[in-house]
């Protein structure tokens, strides 16, 4: 059978595609790394359920991290330390565990290096695109995949065509309102935090019911607006869409045209099998996005494919900034208040989104995730690092799971692209399959540290306000492992980028990529958000020049 589409990946840059798609009546397939699982599959708890269940073992399927250590470049397998760029081999991607903070990106965000000037060694450009353009993908996002919150004035908040969200605010913990009154006296604007989990029904999904397992837990309600629960159930009552769990794609073939013919995948047993399509979509996130490119090496492209420029792997962003935390305990709330259970925060500080003089980041509040298990575990040793044991253990648990409770501060940045920021391949570094690994350099602009500490500074001024105590930072410029883009960024350009504004291969016409790989900068934000908006304007731009494109 040759599908009119194939899709590989199943996480927010290809549910939209899937969903639009087999809707217009078009046959769509979807070739899935991971294995089939629903909300029944999903109960709370920290060895079955959490993200690192639902990845590859690093002894088999791993990455080479690249640092820059005592003035050169060395690599580390990821299986030596344990940090995994795996983000969810499932129906669904890294969507069904995240914590889904659902900001907008700003206009001046598609425009950073119009607005500011740009750094020296940094390879900032402006997208090839507006907020304008990608506003009503936004709202679609919003209404189709639900979004929860309510619109707040506030000194950043970029336009919208509609007045508020559709969703009303998830409950909140009595937090929020030291929280609120600390940033008044300090005469910051604390915003409640968009958040893409529904808080009443919306047809087969339920609305959040306040389990305290969210981030990096998948949802048993649906109410999380992964790509799995609010757009591929939809898309299979299509019957146009065949899913392929198990599928591991390694290759992609071209033909004479130099037009992508077919997909090479292994089944869960190593038996190499392969798909034909007429257009294909590749979202499978961006370290594996470029990995399979790199890869994908014939005579039509000796260097991957859609890479005879050289820019596949180029730009690879992150996020960096830190955490800092706090401890709150009845000298703050009353217990049965602060140990409320399943209650979110859902605040935000945008105070410092842009400064003047540079672009900023943002604040997001949280408690700790719950992993009791691990959070047990750490209290193992105290202060001075000496090993707990019997009742001083006992007690430290008991004290910090009954009478306190960690609030974080998480720090958003845009990650500034640079030359030694690239995924590549080495053949000297392969996985179970003979398959050679991605390589990823995170080599980090020295701006990005000093703007995380500055926006540091503001938030342990709002922990000191509200009288938290134990207050410690990390603050860091290494890439959050789950926070990934660029890779493949879009442009007018094709000698500096690999894809066009309508995120399709300067080279190659009949392939897309719609993951995070496409962005140029990431905005001081999460990406998914922006990954689900462009996702669906790229799959209007497929229903309307389908035809045009196959032929």
């Amino acid at each position: 059978m040759i599908y009119d589409v194939c899709v590989v990946g199943s996480g927010a840059g290809a549910g939209p595609i899937i969903y639009e798609l087999s809707r217009a009546g078009l046959k769509v397939c979807v070739l899935e790394k991971g294995d089939i699982y629903n909300e029944k599959d999903f109960s709370k708890d920290e060895i079955v359920v959490r993200r690192d269940i639902y990845t590859p073992n690093l002894k088999e399927e791993y990455h080479t991290i690249e640092e820059f250590v005592d003035g050169s470049w060395e690599k580390f397998p990821t299986y030596e330390t344990g940090w995994s760029f795996w983000n969810g081999s499932i129906l669904g991607g890294s969507s069904n565990f995240m914590s889904g903070y659902f900001h907008r990106l700003k206009p001046n965000d598609f425009k950073l290096a119009s607005t500011y000037e740009v750094p020296q060694d940094s390879n900032i450009v402006d997208w090839p695109i507006s907020y304008e353009d990608l506003e009503p993908y936004y709202t679609k996002v919003e209404e189709v995949v639900g979004v929860s919150g309510k619109v707040q004035k506030y000194a950043f908040l970029e336009p919208r065509s509609t007045k508020d969200f559709l969703y009303p605010p998830l409950n909140e913990n009595k937090i929020v309102d030291l929280i609120d009154k600390a940033c008044l006296d300090l005469n910051y604007t604390s915003i409640k935090t968009p958040r893409a989990i529904i808080s009443k029904q919306k047809d087969d999904r339920n609305p959040c019911y306040y389990s305290n397992y969210c981030g990096s837990y998948a949802c048993s309600s649906g109410a999380k607006g992964s790509s799995r629960a609010s757009l591929i159930k939809d898309a299979l009552k299509t019957n146009n869409v065949e899913i392929l769990a198990n599928s591991f794609v390694i290759k992609l073939n071209t033909g004479k045209n130099k037009k992508i013919k077919s997909a090479t995948y292994l089944t869960k047993n190593g038996t190499k099998k392969e798909v034909f399509a007429k257009l294909f979509v590749l979202a499978a996130q961006a370290v594996e996005t470029s990995r399979l490119l790199l890869n994908s090496k014939d005579e039509n492209f000796p260097n991957g494919v859609a890479n005879n420029s050289g820019n596949v792997g180029k730009n690879f962003l992150s996020t960096s900034g830190g955490i800092i935390s706090a401890t709150f305990d009845e000298s703050h709330l009353p217990l049965k208040d602060l140990q409320a259970s399943g209650l979110f925060v859902n605040r935000s500080i945008m105070d410092w989104y842009y400064t003047k003089e540079f672009k900023g980041g943002v604040i997001d509040v949280l408690f700790e995730h719950q992993n009791p298990i691990r959070r047990a575990s750490s209290l193992r040793w105290d202060e001075n690092a000496d090993l707990r044991i019997g009742e001083e253990l006992q007690n430290s648990i008991f004290e910090t799971f009954t009478k306190t409770r960690t609030l974080n501060m998480e720090i958003f940045l845009d990650w500034t692209p640079t030359d030694n920021s690239f995924i590549s391949v080495d053949e000297k570094y392969k996985d179970k399959y003979g398959i050679p690994v991605a390589n990823i350099r995170i080599g980090s602009h020295e701006r990005d540290l000093k703007i995380a500490n500055f926006v540091k500074e503001k938030a342990v001024k709002v922990f000191e306000k509200m009288g938290g105590k134990n207050i410690v930072s990390d603050i860091s410029a290494l890439p959050s492992s789950n926070l990934q883009a660029g890779g493949c960024r879009f442009g007018d350009n094709p000698k500096i980028s690999v894809l066009n504004k309508n995120c399709q291969a300067h080279e190659v016409s009949n392939l897309f990529v719609t993951d995070g790989s496409f962005m140029p900068t990431g905005g001081s934000v999460p990406y998914t958000f922006t990954i689900y908006a462009n996702s669906f304007r790229v799959a209007d731009f497929l229903k309307d020049n389908y035809k045009k494109i196959i032929n």
